[in-house]
C-alpha cells in the first residue's frame, strides 16, 4: 500500500528547495550585520586580560578544584558604590532607547535595505491595529536568532538604566510590541512577540555581563578606549547610555563594574568538520568550523543572588559550502538554586534554568526535491527562543585532579520552530509548537594527565497546535497561511560527545562527536483531494546527520 501511494504521489512536483530556502537580500545583509556583531561580542572579551591584576582582591570564598579549564582572572566582588549607582533607575531614557532603536532598525530598513515592510504608513498601523496576531512566514534564522538579538537591545536599554533581570524583560516586550503593531507594513507576529523578550532576555543579559568584565573607570587613555570600544560593541545600548551619560570618559576610583570579576572560562576552538548524509544515497561535505564557549560564574555556587549569576554560552560558525555561518547557538542561564548536598568529596545542586536553543543545516544533497513524499533533503532545523525548566548539577571528587561532573535538566517549551517535510512557504520550512525537553550529560577530567572527556543528550519534543486547514500549496504566495504549520508532533535529538587531549600548557586537540536525528508525525496531512490516501494515523517521517570536528582548543 505504501509504495502505492508513493508512486501515484511522484506525479505531483513543487517548489525546487533552493527557491524555498532563498533568503532576500535585504535580509541578508541585515542577518549578516548580526553575525558580526555577535562574533565581535564574543571575541572582545579577551581584552579583559589587560586588567591590572595587582589590584585584585580575591576572597577565600572562590575555589577551582573542579574546573579543568582555568579562570581567565581571579574572582574579585563588586563595589558597593559601583552596585548603589548602577542600580539607579532612569524610566525615561530607558523608555527613549527603546523607541529610539525601534525608529533607527526601521530607517535602516526602510532607507539602506530598501524592504517594502518598513515603508509604514497610518494605513498600515491602522491595518495591524484591525487585522490583529498572527503566526508570520518568516526564516527560521531571523525568527530565533534575529529576533532574539534585536530584543537583546530592548533589553539592555533597561539592564544599563539601573533596571534588574525581570524588570528589563518589560522593555524588551514593550519594544517588540512597537515594532509589530507600528514599524512594519506586515501583520503583527504571535511568535516574534514571544521570541523577541525571553530569547532577548538571554542575550541580553549575556551580552551586558560580559561587557561588564571589560569596563574600568579608573583606566584612561588608550586602555581606556579600547575597553569602552569593546564594551559598545558587545552591548551596543550599554555603550550608548554610558555615553550620553558621560560615564564613558569619567574617571572614578572604583572600576564601575556591576558584577565585579565572577569566575570567567573562555575557551575558542578552530578546525575542520564533516557532515554526513543518509536518505538513499550517502552524502559527505567538509569545512572550517570555530566553537566559543564561554563560562561566567560558579555552577556549584551554595546560593543563586540573582539570574545569571552563572551562565554557559556556546557559539558554532562553519564555512562549509551551502551550511549557514551560525550552525549552533546554546544559552542556560541559571534562574534560581539551591545547595542540597556538599562535602569535599562532592556537591549537588538544584535549580530553575532558562534555555536558549538554535541548531541550524543546510542540504548537502545534489538532489532536487520533487515528489511529496519525499523527505526533506535538509536534516534538521530547530530553534527553542523561549524555554524553561529544572535542572540538577552535582561533581565528584576523587582526587584533587580526577573530578567527574554531571547535570540532568527538564524543560517546558512555550515555543520552538522545527524543520517540516510539507509546511513550505515563503522562506519559511518548519513548523511552531510547544512541547518540553530533556538534556543529560557528564564531564570528566583528569588535570594531572591532561584529559578531559564527555558525552550529552538533548531531546526535544514539540506539538504544533494550530496545524494547516488549508491547501498551502495553492495559498497565494503574498498572503502567509496564519497557522503554526502542519499538524504534527515531532522530535528531535542530538547525541554528542567529545574529547580533549592536552597537548601544550593550555593548548588541547579536541574530537567532537554529534548525531542529530529528526523524526516527524503528520497527524493530517491536509492535501489536494487526489493525495489523501494515507489512513488517520498519518505518516511517519525521519531524517539523519553525522558530524565529526577535528579542532584546536585554547582554554584562556
Amino acid at each position: 500500500m505504501r509504495s502505492y501511494i508513493e508512486l501515484t504521489l511522484k506525479k505531483l512536483r513543487f517548489e525546487n528547495l533552493s527557491l524555498i530556502l532563498q533568503s532576500e537580500t535585504q535580509q541578508g545583509l541585515r542577518f549578516l550585520f548580526t553575525i558580526l556583531l555577535l562574533l565581535s561580542g564574543i571575541v572582545c572579551p579577551m581584552a579583559q586580560t589587560l586588567t591590572d591584576t595587582a589590584d585584585y582582591k580575591p576572597t577565600d570564598k572562590y575555589e577551582f578544584p573542579y574546573s579543568y579549564i582555568p579562570p581567565v582572572a581571579l574572582p574579585v566582588l563588586p563595589d558597593s558604590i559601583d552596585v548603589e549607582r548602577l542600580q539607579h533607575k532612569v524610566f525615561w531614557r530607558a523608555g527613549a532607547e527603546v523607541v529610539g532603536l525601534n525608529l533607527v532598525l526601521n530607517a535602516f530598513d526602510r532607507f539602506v535595505l530598501n524592504g517594502s515592510y518598513s515603508k509604514i504608513s497610518w494605513t498600515s498601523v491602522k491595518n495591524n491595529l484591525r487585522h490583529g496576531f498572527v503566526w508570520d512566514d518568516d526564516a527560521l534564522d531571523t525568527n530565533v536568532f534575529g529576533h532574539p538579538y534585536q530584543g537583546s537591545y530592548g533589553f539592555n536599554a533597561g539592564r544599563s538604566n539601573g533596571y534588574n533581570f525581570w524588570q528589563s524583560s518589560l522593555f524588551a516586550l514593550g519594544g517588540s510590541l512597537m515594532w509589530e503593531l507600528f514599524m512594519e507594513t506586515t501583520y503583527p507576529s504571535i511568535n516574534d512577540l514571544i521570541s523577541t523578550p525571553i530569547g532577548g532576555s538571554a542575550f541580553g543579559e549575556v551580552f551586558y555581563r560580559t561587557s561588564d568584565l571589560l569596563l574600568d573607570d579608573r583606566s584612561s587613555g588608550w586602555e581606556r578606549f579600547g575597553r569602552e570600544a569593546g564594551a559598545f560593541v558587545i552591548d551596543p545600548m550599554r555603550g550608548f547610555t554610558r555615553i550620553v551619560t558621560g560615564r564613558a570618559w569619567e574617571h572614578r576610583t572604583t572600576s564601575g563594574r556591576r558584577f565585579g570579576i565572577p569566575l570567567v572560562r573562555l575557551s575558542f576552538s578552530l578546525g575542520a568538520r564533516m557532515i554526513f548524509f543518509n536518505d538513499s544515497q550517502n552524502y559527505t561535505r567538509g569545512g572550517l568550523t570555530t566553537r566559543i564557549k564561554v563560562e561566567y560564574g560558579d555552577k556549584f555556587a551554595t546560593h543563586t543572588r540573582y539570574p545569571y549569576d552563572y551562565f554557559t554560552a556556546l557559539f558554532d560558525f562553519d564555512l562549509m559550502k551551502t551550511q549557514p555561518i551560525v550552525s549552533r547557538v546554546d544559552i542556560v542561564g541559571r534562574l534560581l538554586s539551591k545547595e542540597i548536598y556538599d562535602s569535599e568529596s562532592g556537591h549537588i545542586s538544584l535549580g530553575m534554568y532558562q534555555h536558549y536553543d538554535y541548531m541550524d543545516s543546510d542540504t548537502i544533497s545534489s538532489k532536487k526535491i520533487n515528489t511529496i513524499t519525499s523527505e526533506c533533503l535538509v536534516p534538521y532545523k530547530l530553534g527553542i527562543p523561549a524555554s524553561v525548566g529544572g535542572g540538577i548539577v552535582a561533581r565528584h571528587t576523587q582526587t584533587p585532579d580526577w573530578q567527574i561532573e554531571g547535570y540532568a535538566h527538564v524543560n517546558a517549551i512555550a515555543l520552538g520552530g522545527m524543520l517540516t517535510d510539507f509546511y513550505r512557504h515563503s522562506k519559511r520550512n518548519y513548523n511552531w509548537g510547544s512541547g518540553f525537553s530533556v538534556k543529560a550529560g557528564f564531564h570528566w577530567f583528569n588535570r594531572k594527565l591532561g584529559l578531559n572527556t564527555g558525552a550529552n543528550f538533548r531531546m526535544f519534543q514539540l506539538y504544533t497546535l494550530k496545524g494547516s486547514t488549508i491547501d498551502y500549496h495553492d495559498y497565494p504566495e503574498t498572503m502567509a497561511p496564519d497557522v503554526q504549520g502542519d499538524k504534527s508532533n515531532g522530535n528531535f535529538i542530538n547525541l554528542g560527545a567529545y574529547l580533549n587531549c592536552r597537548v601544550w600548557r593550555e593548548l588541547y586537540i579536541t574530537g567532537i562527536f554529534d548525531w542529530y536525528s529528526r523524526h516527524t508525525h503528520y497527524l493530517e496531512l491536509n492535501l489536494k483531494e487526489e493525495l489523501k490516501l494515507y489512513s488517520t494515523r498519518g505518516p511517519r517521517f525521519k531524517s539523519n546527520q553525522l558530524g565529526l570536528k577535528l579542532m584546536l582548543t585554547y582554554n584562556l
